[in-house]
């Protein structure tokens, strides 16, 4: 399977490295190759590392302005024009979405692949990974906005959020 991981370029704790890692190691182990920005550096460097270190592969799609940044030892680097391409290239590769905690760029990617699955311009599997409860205030926003009849479709088949890697790897394995 590939799987797209939205995520951080930042260096964080351990509270959000050690879920990375943890998913990592299922990507890798389970023979998957991870689909994610190109970055050697943070969160997208730890996700890489591990998934490299159990076996599994790696598709980077980079962007030019960032592509000094880009992991040089991935299976395959495309860097791509700007972030829209970027954003359209992970997607089209991806069998799965899996996004983790990150900052403006991440969540704009995230309510980009929701939006388009609202729409049914995808139906590929969406997993937000709350590492540490990051996204416990998304989460309930997403769930006022199914309340209130902003959505036409079920918060469940957009999204599933899921607490750790295991729980995200038993969900997209399910699926």
């Amino acid at each position: 399977m590939n799987i797209c991981v939205f995520c951080s370029a930042a260096d964080l704790d351990d509270r959000y490295t050690a879920p990375a890692r943890e998913f990592a190691e299922l990507i890798g182990k389970g023979g998957h190759t991870l689909v994610w920005g190109g970055s050697d550096v943070g969160l997208m460097k730890v996700m890489a590392d591990g998934v490299q270190e159990h076996g599994g592969r790696l598709v980077g799609i980079s962007v030019e302005f960032l592509a000094a940044k880009a992991r040089e030892n991935a299976d395959e680097m495309v860097i791509a024009k700007d972030l829209a391409e970027r954003k359209a290239q992970l997607l089209a590769r991806a069998d799965a979405v899996v996004i983790m905690v990150g900052g403006t760029g991440t969540l704009d990617e995230a309510t980009e692949i929701l939006e388009l699955k609202k729409h049914g311009l995808h139906i590929k599997p969406v997993v937000l990974l709350n590492a540490a409860g990051f996204y416990d205030g998304l989460k309930q926003q997403f769930q006022r906005m199914e309340q209130e009849g902003f959505l036409p479709r079920p918060l469940s088949e957009l999204v599933f959020f899921a607490e750790n890697g295991v729980e995200a790897m038993t969900y997209l394995e399910s699926v």
